[in-house]
């Protein structure tokens, strides 16, 4: 089987048999893709011919490269897209071995993720306000987004029936798994005016659509033009980290837990499939805790 055919038919086995987003899919063929060019490159024809120290030497490829070389998160992901390849080769009698079954990815370091402050959430959420249009969507946008804990993807993915109550918003996460996650008022009432004063506008000037996060010529509203409001409205809001729909997910999660709520319900909150995931931000909240302490208490030091 030549290498390409080999891929395709991976993904096609991932596509279908493991119900993966688009853009998960759209991830495994540019890693496969990189593999495959590489390999070519080393002169590799079939899938029969790939050695383990085809598989090292690609790894070792991915961070010395002179053109963008990869982070070591970057690298670990690449390499779960091969191994994931080389087994399903292996299940499919394509090949003998797993080739892939002894190379590990480089270590990762523990990375907490980056919350803002609740004044700076307010800061971020003041900058988007409005009665134009743009700021109106905008605004209901960044509302939601810190409200539910919602990713970019399932922000943008939303229609107007997903707000089923007044109060309730029905998400679609990975695997096109559904969850329900309440509203804030705040988050409501944004939506609402949104709704009313500033989706009709958008809506006239594009084609018929479902969608409730419109762009400003009618069509659903893109992931990118998401990122791209929220970044303006970071510098609006005079913030200097790095703000991204994300850095919105994080915020919501370390804010429920600081704030008492049980690790799994923000689980179920977040969609997390595992509640391994969820912890990390417990390690979050234990470290401002841990700050805390350090700089109030007379013999913490």
């Amino acid at each position: 089987m030549t290498l390409a055919r080999a891929v395709d038919e991976y993904v096609r086995h991932v596509q279908i048999e493991r119900g993966l987003s688009a853009n998960t899919i759209a991830a495994y063929r540019r890693d496969l893709s990189a593999y495959v060019d590489w390999l070519t490159s080393e002169g590799v024809e079939g899938a029969g011919d790939i050695l383990p120290a085809h598989v090292t030497g690609f790894s070792r490829a991915l961070a010395t490269r002179e053109e963008k070389p990869l982070g070591a998160s970057s690298i670990a992901r690449t390499l779960s897209s091969v191994r994931g390849f080389h087994r399903f080769l292996l299940e499919e009698r394509e090949v003998d071995g797993d080739v892939s079954r002894d190379v590990r990815p480089p270590k990762l370091g523990r990375r907490l993720p980056k919350a803002l402050t609740i004044s700076q959430i307010e800061a971020l959420l003041g900058a988007t306000e409005g009665e134009d249009v743009a700021s109106l969507r905008d605004h209901a946008l960044l509302e939601l987004l810190y409200a539910t804990g919602a990713r970019v993807s399932e922000a943008v993915g939303l229609n107007v029936d997903d707000v089923v109550e007044p109060d309730i918003v029905r998400l679609t996460g990975k695997g096109d798994k559904q969850r329900i996650v309440p509203l804030g008022r705040y988050a409501r009432a944004a939506i609402d005016a949104y709704l009313v004063r500033g989706r009709p506008t958008l809506s006239a000037v594009g084609p018929s659509t479902p969608a409730l996060f419109l762009g400003m010529r009618g069509a659903r509203m893109s992931r990118q033009s998401a990122w791209l409001v929220i970044r303006a409205a970071a510098e609006r809001a005079g913030l200097t980290e790095e703000v991204s729909p994300h850095t919105l997910r994080h915020s919501f999660a370390t804010h429920l837990l600081q704030g008492g709520a049980d690790v799994r319900v923000v689980q179920e909150l977040l969609g997390h499939s595992s509640v391994a995931t969820t912890q990390i931000y417990t390690l979050v909240t234990a470290d401002s805790l841990r700050d805390v302490y350090t700089t109030a208490h007379p013999r913490a030091r």
